[in-house]
């Protein structure tokens, strides 16, 4: 059974995509597919009892897909095109399309194990990436090719860890960067009580208060944090920065943050 949480941001993310009807066809069915579902709880199962990590599971890859899913609403409302608008073969829904089966999948491969696991992730979600889009597009060969190849470049490409050339792969990154707040590290340091390497991600995630996704002032997007002490920088400039730096979308992405009540830090 889903969680409130699950359902909350599944009603977000709808109630985004209401101008989009593939798009929303899409998701409808992604939300209803069970292997879906249980691979992405037993990944969340893996990440944090097993290898003692933070959230990687239906809420982190929800909370992905509305985060890029306001981005690229964000872009499109600025006037910026995706790449496969830039480049005449394929549509903005299209782009959206891709964006949301890699948000729901890209941590699939946390079912295996932390290395590599972007890889693993691609790997287990092509026949998931292949029947949701033959529900959606039977009849187009086409934007089943183009969509899959650029869900999978998002998939492979959220770690950095492989140079990534389009701006909806960039989207994705830079939206599983912002995903960094309190909640997320909740359950792992309730439970893992034993001090160890790596810790400081849970504890400069558990930092941050709130971040916004908003139009920006000199760029389109901008992207602001709250924290509640100086260790949520940690996860700033080592996590987010990073997948900021190695975005095709960087130039168009504004960055502030700083602990309550203080002047918050200009980083783009």
């Amino acid at each position: 059974m889903k969680s409130v949480k699950e359902v909350s941001i599944e009603s977000k993310i709808l109630k985004r995509l209401e101008k989009n009807p593939n798009c929303l066809k899409l998701v409808n069915y992604l939300f209803a597919d069970e292997e879906l579902q249980e691979m992405q709880e037993y990944a969340n199962n893996v990440s944090i009892k097993r290898l003692g990590f933070n959230d990687h599971g239906p809420v982190h890859m929800r909370q992905v897909v509305g985060n890029a899913i306001k981005m690229l609403n964000i872009l499109q409302e600025s006037g910026i095109k995706t790449s496969l608008e830039a480049e005449e073969i394929g549509t903005f829904e299209d782009s959206m399309c891709a964006v949301i089966l890699a948000g729901l999948m890209h941590d699939l491969g946390m079912m295996i194990g932390r290395q590599g696991h972007e890889d693993m992730s691609a790997i287990l979600a092509q026949p998931l990436i292949e029947r949701a889009l033959m529900h959606v597009f039977p009849d187009n060969l086409h934007k089943r090719v183009i969509i899959k190849a650029l869900a999978t470049e998002a998939i492979v490409g959220h770690m950095t860890s492989r140079k990534i050339h389009s701006i909806e792969a960039g989207i994705l990154l830079i939206a599983d960067g912002c995903d960094m707040t309190k909640g997320r590290a909740r359950i792992p340091l309730s439970i893992n009580k034993t001090p160890k390497v790596g810790d400081i991600h849970k504890y400069s995630a558990n930092a941050i208060n709130r971040i916004g996704i908003h139009h920006g002032e000199k760029k389109p997007i901008k992207i602001e944090i709250t924290m509640s002490s100086d260790v949520g920088f940690f996860q700033i400039e080592e996590v987010l920065l990073t997948k900021i730096n190695a975005s095709p979308a960087k130039e168009y992405v504004e960055l502030y943050a700083g602990v309550e009540g203080q002047e918050p830090k200009c980083y783009l």
